[in-house]
């Protein structure tokens, strides 16, 4: 009943606001177009470009104004402006967790994040590289859908979709250059250029950024708490800050002529404190290097073939981690069983490690792909998408530690903190191992009516470890009225096994298992979108799922310290998105929207742990006074549970407010902004595993000045 109350109330709030302003009605042609005129489009839909009331999925656009406009520094801050999804942290890093519709997971494999078309994954997690954050001042847009997209995009394109897409020359349009100063000590700088040097297209961007992070993010005590209780010592170095500390340096080059286009991109991240501990016991001496990089060839022609647009992109992928644990801290005493790991049911002996207990696990990524796509359009009222492709990936793991198997044996106490390299040993943490994917996608796009368009595809994806699978999508979408448009939408997706839940050996925590299946879902949706006045747009987005063989790791039967990768679970839910968009003057734009979500463990019905039942999101621009613009946002999470088992109270409900006051055009070149984030210093908190008991703060009030300069070109 609570359900069927809470859909009610969100379709009532959108017939009432839309029933408001339905009685102006459209008077003219020139009203109607006014309604559509700067209406954005979304590619990631279906690999073409679409108006985003007719693509064939529920999608958002978030553009380089609206980042701008809101302040936001990072992808995460921006996403939060998305409908349903929720950036949440992990206890791995407080690696970035977008959590949507109910799926949230503690790697997030289950949402595809793309640069500019390629995905971004990390073989051994299935998820994004460790502690990865994405500066913003070089996107020029990112599509975003929620529901399936592996018919499209194959593997992972499961809860979601994100797509970032760069600036292009033209849109730099010169040379621009910015700073930005800022709480916790942090220092941003960007440089960019744009323009068509001897007749080619070239975009550059450069981004340097750093922080100490927030040293007022501390905890109370920790997984190292809990030992010295256990073994009298007095190790534990909580209560202490989260170490969120990080450097970075992020750098992409498109260049383009006629039908070919290049991309390099490269980011570098130096020092990334590893926040509560890889063991969640506090460690401000382990930090988290990455290098990624990537090279992206392209070739598009539509003139070659009547009526075929055809393509061919050639990628390769690399992805260099480098970590530096000490998983228990200094004066720790552990029990240690005869493989040299942690081993409390069955231990060897008792050992103390007067430097800590010591990993640095690393490897490198890397991935090569091509695929070709071949459009036709010849068949009338058909759009015809034919694709093909094939990737290999490659692991390559190296380790060296204080412990574990052929390191120490739990019967010499102590150990000291010399490291024994165990690459290319059967102690490491994973052996190499390498995966061949290839691919066959077809897709129609029919406007069999017309008010009617279907949008048919299938995807047949081979995987060299686990075999294959397939994945179709369905979508009707009807434009019921001149300003109404009315959308039924299914899609299977798959996600796949992870290296790490597949691979992993000589863990003291987490073990793979070779014979997992992919996780799949099956999702429906209904969505309305609905645009009474030519400044009022509104949405309501209703969707139903169900999940099979969700992979987690579940404690082995013989053993209290190690888990096994299982296909554990399975999961449904449901709930809907209410937004809307609103103009009430030239110089006002409100934006908000309303998610609800419930998702259960189909065996025992319990909640799914963590994910928000409810958010809010509230945005008001105001161009106040010419070239002055002032941005308020309200982020609001509640409604979240913990495990089935976990005896805390619930998790804290919270409310963010942000602002950003900016001036442009001071002298033609200079710009000005000023921000402050969690302006009410609200003391938010997103879930922490059992070890840390009072879950992990966010960060507290920040305040940062931007300036930006045009070397050429007008803003």
């Amino acid at each position: 009943m609570v359900y069927l109350i809470n859909g009610l109330a969100g379709l009532g709030l959108l017939l009432m606001i839309t029933t408001a302003f339905a009685e102006e009605g459209f008077n003219s042609e020139e009203e109607l177009m006014l309604l559509y005129e700067d209406e954005e489009s979304v590619s990631i839909a279906t690999g073409s470009s679409k108006p985003i009331r007719l693509a064939p999925s529920v999608a958002t656009v978030i553009t380089a104004s609206d980042i701008e406009a809101t302040g936001a520094t990072v992808l995460d801050e921006a996403l939060e402006m998305v409908p349903g999804l929720h950036v949440s942290i992990s206890s791995n890093r407080l690696n970035s967790l977008f959590s949507i519709r109910g799926i949230h997971t503690g790697q997030n494999p289950q949402v595809l994040l793309l640069l500019d078309g390629v995905p971004m994954t990390e073989l051994f997690t299935g998820g994004r590289a460790p502690t990865l954050r994405l500066p913003v001042a070089g996107i020029s847009r990112v599509e975003v859908i929620r529901g399936p997209g592996s018919a499209v995009y194959g593997a992972d394109a499961f809860a979601g979709v994100i797509n970032i897409i760069p600036k292009s020359a033209r849109e730099i349009g010169g040379t621009r250059v910015g700073a930005r100063k800022g709480s916790f000590d942090s220092r941003d700088a960007w440089l960019q250029y744009g323009g068509t040097p001897g007749g080619w297209d070239v975009a550059f961007n450069m981004e340097y950024n750093r922080s100490d992070g927030d040293r007022d993010r501390r905890v109370n005590s920790d997984t190292q708490t809990t030992l010295d209780t256990a073994f009298g010592t007095r190790a534990s170095l909580a209560p202490g800050p989260l170490d969120t500390g990080y450097e970075m340096l992020n750098t992409r080059l498109d260049i383009a002529r006629g039908n070919w286009k290049l991309g390099m991109w490269a980011w570098i991240q130096d020092g990334a404190g590893v926040g509560p501990g890889s063991a969640q016991a506090l460690d401000p001496y382990g930090k988290q290097d990455v290098e990624q990089y990537l090279v992206d060839a392209r070739y598009n022609n539509a003139d070659l073939v009547e009526d075929w647009d055809l393509a061919v992109r050639f990628t390769y992928q690399y992805l260099d981690e480098r970590a530096r644990f000490k998983l228990f801290p200094p004066g720790t005493r552990l029990p240690i069983g005869a493989d040299g790991n942690v081993n409390f049911t069955n231990p060897a002996g008792i050992v103390d490690f007067p430097e800590g207990l010591i990993g640095r696990p690393g490897g490198t990524d890397s991935t090569r792909s091509v695929e070709s796509t071949a459009r036709y359009s010849g068949l009338a009222r058909h759009n015809i998408r034919l694709a093909a492709g094939f990737k290999y990936q490659q692991g390559r793991s190296k380790e060296s530690k204080n412990f574990g198997p052929g390191v120490i044996d739990g019967t010499v106490s102590p150990i000291g903190g010399t490291l024994t390299d165990v690459t290319n040993t059967p102690y490491i943490f994973i052996e190499d191992e390498e995966r061949k994917i290839g691919f066959l996608s077809v897709q129609d796009e029919w406007a069999f009516a017309s008010d009617w368009e279907l949008t048919a595809g299938v995807r047949y994806d081979h995987y060299s470890d686990f075999g294959s699978t397939v994945n179709p999508r369905l979508a009707l979408v009807w434009a019921t009225l001149r300003n109404l448009t009315t959308k039924f939408m299914y899609g299977r997706a798959f996600r796949a096994p992870s290296f790490g839940e597949e691979f992993s050996i000589n863990n003291p925590v987490i073990l793979g298992n070779p014979n997992l299946d992919p996780e799949t879902i099956d999702t429906f949706e209904l969505a309305f979108d609905y645009r009474p006045t030519f400044n009022l747009q509104t949405g309501l987005n209703l969707f139903y799922y169900e999940i099979d063989d969700i992979i987690e790791f579940v404690p082995d039967p013989l053993s209290a310290t190690t888990n096994t990768a299982q296909n554990a679970r399975d999961q449904e839910g449901h709930g809907f998105e209410l937004e809307a968009s609103w103009q009430p003057f030239e110089k006002l734009r409100l934006d908000g929207n309303y998610a609800w979500q419930n998702s259960e463990d189909k065996q025992t019905g319990d909640r799914i742990a963590d994910a928000p039942g409810q958010t809010i999101y509230l945005d008001a621009r105001w161009r106040f006074l010419p070239g002055w613009s002032f941005d308020a946002q309200l982020i609001d999470v509640s409604d979240r549970k913990r495990a089935a088992g976990d005896t805390r109270s619930n998790i804290d409900d919270y409310t963010l407010v942000n602002v950003t006051l900016r001036r442009k055009r001071i002298a033609r070149r200079w710009q000005l902004a000023a921000s402050v984030r969690n302006l009410f210093d609200e003391d938010a908190r997103e879930p922490s595993t059992g070890a840390i008991p009072n879950d992990y703060p966010l960060a507290g009030r920040s305040v940062y000045a931007e300036l930006r300069y045009f070397l050429k070109g007008e803003q």
